[in-house]
This record gives structure tokens, C-alpha cells and sequence, in this order.
């Protein structure tokens, strides 16, 4: 059974930075797109960052210009770059990754807090 394992959350104050990482592992099949959602309480999860097998990214607005996505193929392991943190980008983060374009997101991380004081 495949899983995605995230690390490298934690607490900064704001403007600090962090770095996101999720690796892959057990999961036969390449994904065609990778991503880092978010979660605060109350709120519903969002997508903040998606990387797709030609390197097409996309961010939320509220990101743009502060956080980047990337990832190693050979690793099997995609990151969340975090500069310029704000008290607003508090939340649980999770990794995730689909097979299908479109499709639906198979497979997630189990999520990891990042907290932003003022």
C-alpha cells in the first residue's frame, strides 16, 4: 500500500521561513500531478500549491510570490517552500497525488502543522 510522508512542519514567527517535504513511496504508478493543501480550523481544505507532470504550477492567490513548489523525480519526493510566512498561513498541511488528470486526489499525507506567530 503506497503512502506519502511529510515532514518539516513547524513554528516560525512571521516573515520566517519553512520548508515542506512529502515523499512517496510503495506506489507503483508515476502521478500526474502532485500538490500541498491546507487546512485551519473551521475552514475548508485548500489547494495552495499543485505541481503537474510538465511542470505546470499553480498557486493560490494568497501565496503567489511566497511560496514555491517543486519536486525531485528521482527522490519521489515534491516540496513547499514557505518564505515571508504570515500568521494567516497557520494551518495543517498536507501532501497529496493523482494518477488521473482531472481525476480525483488518490493519495495523501497525513499532515503537518505549520504555525505562524505575529
Amino acid at each position: 500500500q503506497g503512502q506519502l510522508v511529510e515532514s518539516g512542519g513547524g513554528s516560525v514567527q512571521a516573515g520566517g521561513t519553512l520548508r515542506l517535504s512529502c515523499a512517496a513511496s510503495g506506489i507503483p504508478f508515476g502521478f500526474v500531478a502532485m500538490g500541498w493543501f491546507r487546512q485551519s480550523p473551521g475552514m475548508q481544505r485548500e489547494l495552495v500549491a499543485g505541481i503537474a507532470s510538465g511542470h505546470n504550477r499553480r498557486y493560490a492567490d494568497s501565496v503567489k510570490g511566497r511560496f514555491t513548489i517543486s519536486r525531485d523525480i528521482r527522490k519521489n519526493t515534491w516540496y513547499l517552500d514557505m518564505n515571508d510566512l504570515k500568521p494567516e498561513d497557520t494551518a495543517v498541511y498536507y501532501c497529496a497525488a493523482r494518477k488521473t488528470s482531472g481525476g480525483p486526489w488518490d493519495y495523501w499525507g497525513q499532515g503537518t502543522q505549520v504555525t505562524v506567530s505575529s
